[in-house]
């Protein structure tokens, strides 16, 4: 037999072009396998190209590492038709790999083909050495050779089904599976190269017509390393393209989802819950369902933990509370936040005592203390129900009707629930008729003001008065402060109000100045909306410049409630008022929830006892006690004591009695004009400031 030897260089360029090729195989079975449609063929046809382009070069570097004591050649019929069987069996191991399944049986019955076509490639690829006489193989290394080629090719098929999805090691686990194959692939090589033997006399039967060795090997080097380089930089590309992919549809769904879901509690929001009420309209159009209930809830109670423990505690109310009602709900049920503390519930009830079941269930969990951040905190929910399509046939109409039933629960007391019933209807249509007619009187000036006197106690003399808001309509006569400042609130027309309040206020002070009356004072009412509006300050400023009145003439009340709402906000715009030079005084003083460090920065000049005290103080109980302190309270802190609501002597007596400075009340002087104020204080024996008693 005829000599043999190895480069040693080349069996380790061999080595290294195996690991490659097996790295290239890994990395396109996740290309294949994450591919769709027509880019998956093309990945398929271009990954089965590179892989058995890789197999191919692998065995004829080996080919080039081995030495014979003669000329070698290569035939290019049979080196192509290798190659060919090469790229087919690497396009047969892809479509293995890329299916959503590997059985034991297809990974068996794979390894074998696989095995077999990749044993054909090498002994085809020796073949095209035409050798005379032929080649005499071994048996049982030729036998050894082809079961290594099968056990490679089942290795390979498992190791590339396994970590064909792109994860964030998978990287580093296809490098240690590329070593594992390369080595098994260079192993099943020079075992079937041992299995070769070549009888003395031997001469290459291409070496006439076919491919030299060392452009072979020029050929074989540069093109292998050329598509390994090129699958391998497509390969990074698409999946940094994958990636990019990934992030650009993840940051969209999560835009979706804002502009879709509440950004504090994550529920579905006011745009979302109108898709899902107009999808349970047309499925009860279309018969699947008889009818679905609406549930609008509003929380009890809610104002008021903001106001005494903060919005930041309000916020974790809010979620807790979330979190509560969708215990509470069924899975197939929707919960939505409107807004604020208004919260939605999309049901679909067998019957509508269902839903009054579940309307119960959520009363009594929201009902539930609260433990937040050491904080016990009591809240409770009004509930209005409206079923489809009795209480409304458009998604407005159920909103409507569904909010209607709930002020209807508020006004039966509160911490319940309530079916709608068509004359709540009415009562809402009076509030938009209501508030349309409000923006009306706005323009059309239908708002005045009546005149409360203010005097020193006991009997006087009269150093002041309260300006209270009136509203005189066309339509509904003289509406009641208590009707419409409600709604005012609500919808922020407070604010244009309030600004008419003031500075009709310091014009009629202005009159009364230029009438004698210059030591009186007179008292605006600061609603919560006003107090946190931006241009306040400025309103303030332009009234006393626009009707030259001494800024101390004018007194702004701001209830307890109203200025420990937002403590430290409203200590600025209090502070930059009473730079202004205007008196501040806390009114309703006792029934709120005051911070005595708030109370003591507060820039105020007087406290105004609220009427609740003064209303059963001469029966006895403990409202002379609690007047008593916030007097002594006042005095320390250098506050004049104004108590409203003196209606009886007894009442008036005991105040003075009790250190007040000023009295307010129906005994002393009621709301009137300002052309009727000097009569009424004539009849109740009461004079201003500077004029005589008649």
């Amino acid at each position: 037999m005829l000599p043999t030897s190895y480069s040693g260089v080349l069996v380790a360029f061999s080595l290294l072009v195996a690991i490659l090729a097996s790295y290239t195989a890994l990395n396109m079975a996740g290309r294949v396998s994450s591919a769709h449609g027509k880019a998956a063929g093309i990945w398929l046809a271009g990954g089965s190209f590179a892989m058995g382009f890789g197999v191919w070069s692998m065995h004829f570097v080996g080919m080039l590492a081995f030495s014979l004591p003669i000329s070698i050649s290569y035939d290019l019929l049979y080196t192509g038709l290798s190659l060919l069987i090469a790229i087919a069996s690497s396009a047969f191991a892809l479509w293995v790999v890329c299916q959503k399944e590997l059985p034991t049986l297809r990974l068996v019955l794979g390894a074998i083909f696989m095995g077999a076509g990749i044993a054909a490639m090498h002994y085809t690829g020796m073949h095209a050495m035409l050798m005379e006489p032929g080649i005499v193989y071994d048996p049982l290394l030729f036998a050894v050779s082809v079961l290594i080629a099968m056990l490679a090719s089942g290795a390979a098929l498992w190791i590339a089904f396994r970590l064909r999805r792109d994860t964030a090691r998978v990287v580093y686990a296809r490098i240690g599976a590329s070593l594992v194959m390369g080595c098994a692939i260079v192993g099943m090589h020079y075992t079937g190269m041992a299995a070769a033997e070549f009888p003395l006399g031997s001469y290459c039967g291409a070496a006439n017509n076919g491919m030299e060795n060392k452009w072979l090997a020029v050929l074989v080097i540069v093109v292998s390393l050329a598509v390994f380089a090129i699958a391998l930089i497509v390969s990074m590309l698409d999946a940094r393209t994958n990636i990019l992919a990934t992030s650009l549809d993840e940051a969209n769904s999560e835009l979706v989802k804002l502009a879709l879901h509440d950004t504090l509690t994550r529920l579905p929001n006011r745009v979302l819950l109108g898709d899902r009420l107009d999808q349970a309209i047309q499925k009860t159009n279309r018969g699947s369902k008889k009818h679905f209930a609406v549930l609008f809830m509003d929380l009890d109670g809610f104002k008021g933990v903001n106001d005494v423990y903060g919005h930041h505690i309000g916020d974790l109310l809010l979620i807790e509370v979330a979190r509560r009602i969708s215990e509470t709900k069924r899975g197939e049920d929707t919960v939505a936040r409107l807004g604020g503390d208004e919260f939605v519930l999309l049901i679909d009830p067998g019957e509508p005592e269902d839903a009054a079941a579940l309307a119960q269930r959520l009363v009594e969990s929201i009902g539930k203390p609260y433990n937040i951040s050491r904080n016990t905190v009591h809240v409770t929910a009004s509930v209005g129900i409206a079923i489809y399509p009795l209480d409304g046939a458009t998604v407005h109409e159920l909103m409507i009707n569904a909010d209607a039933a709930m002020y209807h629960a508020k006004e039966l007391g509160r911490n319940s629930y309530c079916f709608f019933e068509k004359a709540m209807n009415t009562n809402a249509h009076q509030q938009l008729k209501l508030q349309q007619d409000l923006r009306k009187a706005i323009d059309a000036r239908e708002f005045l003001l009546h005149y409360q006197p203010k005097v020193l106690a006991p009997n006087g003399p009269m150093i002041g008065v309260e300006a209270l808001l009136r509203w005189q309509s066309p339509e509904h006569g003289l509406v009641p402060p208590d009707r419409f400042l409600p709604l005012a609130e609500r919808t922020g027309m407070i604010v244009p109000i309030g600004n008419w309040v003031i500075d009709e206020a310091c014009r009629q002070m202005r009159e009364w100045q230029k009438q004698g009356h210059l030591e009186w004072s007179i008292a605006v009412n600061l609603s919560t909306v006003q107090l946190a509006h931006a241009g306040l300050v400025d309103v303030v400023r332009s009234a006393l410049e626009r009707h030259q009145l001494d800024a101390r003439h004018l007194v702004l009340e701001v209830t307890e409630s109203t200025a420990m709402r937002d403590a430290e906000a409203s200590l600025i715009i209090l502070d930059q008022l009473a730079k202004l030079g205007v008196s501040i005084s806390i009114d309703d003083f006792g029934t709120g929830y005051s911070s005595l460090l708030y109370l003591k920065r507060l820039p105020a000049n007087e406290l105004k006892i609220d009427r609740g005290f003064v209303t059963e103080l001469a029966q006895g109980n403990d409202d002379a006690a609690i007047v008593s302190a916030i007097v002594a309270l006042g005095q320390t802190l250098g506050l004049k004591i104004v108590a409203e609501g003196v209606e009886t002597a007894e009442q008036q007596a005991l105040l003075t009695r009790l250190g007040c400075n000023t009295l307010q009340g129906y005994l002393l002087g009621r709301p009137v004009p300002a052309e009727q104020l000097t009569t009424s204080l004539a009849a109740l024996g009461t004079s201003p400031v500077g004029v005589a008693t008649p």
